[in-house]
């Protein structure tokens, strides 16, 4: 007896088709459901130096102020939770002279114009050569909410004592678990 599917127990070009469909389906459904969305982009403006302190700012300090923003950006990247936006097209975007601290809102309407929906700005504070803090915050581009914040209190006035400072504050506040706080 043959059956519908061809000769006698051997399935038919239509059924070889359809089976190898149904595989091409079934392949397509897991990869659907695997991808990812792809992450919000996130405007990173340059970090800012506050300096309360009797000395000016050397240009040790403000290397390292420089030097804090590409950490950020980078640190933020690699977390996989953003995309970051070109620092240059933010910095075009800036009048340099009210700086970010004193913008009145400047980093929302800036991020939005390159659509981020989020923006990220930070200073260093220096106090005296010994104490300086470092602070991050993260906000809604389009209403200020703040969506994470942090500040460290860091002791030494060394590369090495700021970059700690801020992995410190990326792993504990900025990119850590809100829960554990």
């Amino acid at each position: 007896m043959v059956s519908r599917h061809g000769r006698a127990g051997k399935p038919g070009p239509r059924m070889l088709v359809a089976r190898a469909m149904l595989v091409a389906l079934t392949l397509l459904a897991a990869l659907a459901g695997t991808a990812r969305a792809e992450p919000p982009l996130l405007a990173v403006f340059d970090f800012a130096l506050v300096d309360t302190s009797p000395t000016p700012p050397s240009t040790a300090e403000i290397a390292r102020t420089t030097a804090l923003g590409e950490t950020l950006r980078t640190a933020l990247a690699a977390s996989g939770r953003y995309r970051i936006a070109d620092p240059a097209r933010l910095r075009a975007a800036l009048d340099p002279s009210a700086g970010i601290l004193h913008c009145n809102g400047c980093e929302r309407s800036a991020a939005q114009a390159l659509g981020a929906p989020f923006a990220c700005y930070g200073w260093v504070q220096k106090v005296s050569e010994l104490i300086l803090n470092i602070n991050v915050v993260i906000e809604d581009a389009a209403t200020g909410a703040v969506v994470r914040a942090g500040s460290v209190d860091i002791r030494g006035n060394t590369d090495q004592s700021w970059q700690r400072g801020l992995r410190f504050l990326l792993d504990d506040r900025i990119l850590g678990d809100p829960g554990e706080h």
